[in-house]
């Protein structure tokens, strides 16, 4: 686990725009199984994707969308180890990846975004992205 001094301004890049954090599996499960509408799932992470490409990407999606998620939600790698393994549990069958993002809808993993997808890219190429994922499952 890493100290939690070390990831709070990680963790407040997301909720500062209106992220929920889960820390626990029953949050995840609890809501992503009974929830009628869109959930997007920000898997965070200390590595350098996440804070040059995936955090500044996901701000940029939610500043230039028309439309967004129902729900804004967050887990951290190596820090919220219950929330973390409930998640991957539901985003299967792709493999563990942090940072990684997943959009739900009705409870349905409906799109996945994985680390290879993120490393390389831009926070505007993610943002993009993310912009349609949102205009396509959030209408």
């Amino acid at each position: 686990m890493y100290p939690e001094d070390l990831i709070a301004p990680m963790r407040s890049e997301l909720t500062n725009v209106g992220f929920k954090e889960f820390k626990k599996a029953e949050e995840v499960e609890n809501h992503i199984k009974d929830y009628e509408g869109t959930t997007f799932v920000v898997i965070n992470s200390v590595c350098g994707c996440a804070a040059g490409a995936a955090r500044p990407g996901v701000r940029y999606a939610l500043e230039n969308s028309s439309v967004k998620p129902d729900v804004l939600a967050t887990v951290f790698a190596g820090n919220d180890v219950e929330a973390v393994a409930k998640v991957r549990e539901l985003h299967l069958p792709y493999p563990p990846s942090s940072p990684a993002m997943a959009m739900f809808k009705n409870g349905e993993l409906v799109h996945f975004i994985e680390r290879h997808h993120i490393e390389g890219r831009n926070a505007k190429m993610i943002g993009d992205h993310l912009v349609e994922v949102f205009e396509h499952f959030c209408k």
